[in-house]
């Protein structure tokens, strides 16, 4: 039995990868050319899967590189922070367990390392501080890339996914400007960063007062057109012995509003529920059920507003865009003015909406669907 060619929940692989070549260009040369980038996008755009496919290429074609990955979304505190970045970067610099072994004791000169391995190294290489000390010597953890790369006569390429994590940190004020006054003065390494909270990335690195302001290039991925969407369905349900017609893959796309995670999702459903040709009402089908799957997901999400946020929503759904006026704040019941403003800032924070074109919308558009059924008894699709 094939596999499915569509992939979401998880970083894409090769094959699933489309239509990111301008993007996947731009930050390959950025990342070989010593240019810091960071990447500010909404969630579930496809941020980490074109760092992982950049990175892959640049491991297959660069081999003066050392590249490294890290996912800050469980890191707890400072302290973890410094230990994880430490040993990754350490276990990255060679193939080798004894490299590692001898770089932990050898590249500092303020801290002392606890080094412990498993049975098998390559999975279970630890690396530890006294916290305190740790603390103290911060700085030596920060340089370690560069002064690796320098004895080594290597270069290194940093990833740091989830980063608005480390801002919730407590003294994340005084690490920050660490980080950015160590990583700035790095020759021989570059610095990817990205997260999925847009709105505190985008005060991270785009807000003048912060350290990180013009860190380096910053990449504001956009969506993946529906042209291109429906040239990647089209051809992965081909390649997999199935077809469908151009006409209904676009579908696809149209009803998720070229959202790369759910495009993804219900071309998935789609696929599974096809035997040979796919057609529209198999798409509805997949479509019901893509809802159904995430229905526990966007109630979740409704217990966490209050009711003057979820009254803005409805005003958003419906295509209002002057939530002030008398007439809109008594009919959806909004409050005051200043309410008002309050909701708007709070959903954009948590990235339920979005401003385009001076008019907001909802991020999540099987969520926008979910809500609009649940609400006005609208149906999923207009047939």
């Amino acid at each position: 039995m094939k596999e499915s060619p569509f992939v979401y929940g998880s970083t894409v692989s090769s094959k699933s990868f489309t239509n990111r070549e301008k993007e996947a260009e731009k930050l390959y040369q950025n990342l070989t050319q010593g240019i810091n980038t960071t990447i500010i996008s909404p969630r579930r755009w496809g941020k980490s899967s074109l760092v992982e496919k950049v990175i892959n290429d640049i491991n297959q074609k660069e081999k003066t590189f050392k590249t490294v990955i890290i996912d800050l979304f469980s890191v707890a505190c400072e302290e973890e922070f410094l230990e994880v970045f430490a040993r990754e970067v350490i276990k990255s610099s060679s193939s080798k367990w004894e490299d590692w072994v001898k770089t932990g004791k050898n590249f500092f000169k303020q801290l002392i390392p606890l080094i412990s391995l498993g049975i098998d190294p390559t999975s279970d290489f630890s690396l530890s501080f006294n916290w305190e000390e740790l603390k103290k010597h911060k700085d030596e953890i920060l340089n370690l890339p560069d002064t690796i790369a320098i004895k080594k006569n290597i270069r290194f390429i940093i990833c740091l996914d989830e980063f608005q994590n480390i801002a919730a940190f407590p003294g994340y004020d005084i690490l920050e400007k660490k980080m950015r006054a160590n990583w700035q003065r790095h020759k021989n390494v570059t610095y990817c960063i990205y997260g999925s909270k847009r709105h505190m990335m985008t005060d991270i690195f785009n807000n003048a007062s912060k350290p990180f302001y013009r860190f380096g290039d910053m990449m504001m991925l956009q969506k993946i057109s529906t042209e291109n969407w429906i040239k990647f369905i089209v051809e992965s349900f081909a390649a997999t012995d199935k077809t469908i017609q151009e006409s209904d893959a676009e579908y696809i796309p149209a009803l998720m509003k070229d959202h790369s995670w759910y495009v993804q999702q219900l071309a998935h459903y789609t696929w599974q529920k096809t035997e040979k040709n796919a057609e529209k009402e198999v798409i509805i089908e997949a479509l019901k059920e893509l809802i159904y799957a995430n229905t526990p997901f966007y109630q979740k999400e409704i217990e966490t507003i209050s009711t003057t946020q979820l009254n803005l929503l409805k005003a958003i759904i419906k295509g209002e865009s002057q939530f002030t006026s008398t007439l809109v704040m008594q009919k959806y019941k909004l409050g005051t003015p200043r309410n008002v403003s309050k909701n708007k800032a709070i959903l954009t924070k948590n990235d339920m909406i979005h401003e385009v074109d001076g008019k907001y919308e909802l991020l999540d558009p099987a969520f926008e669907l979910w809500f609009s059924k649940h609400y006005f008894n609208q149906d999923y699709v207009n047939l």
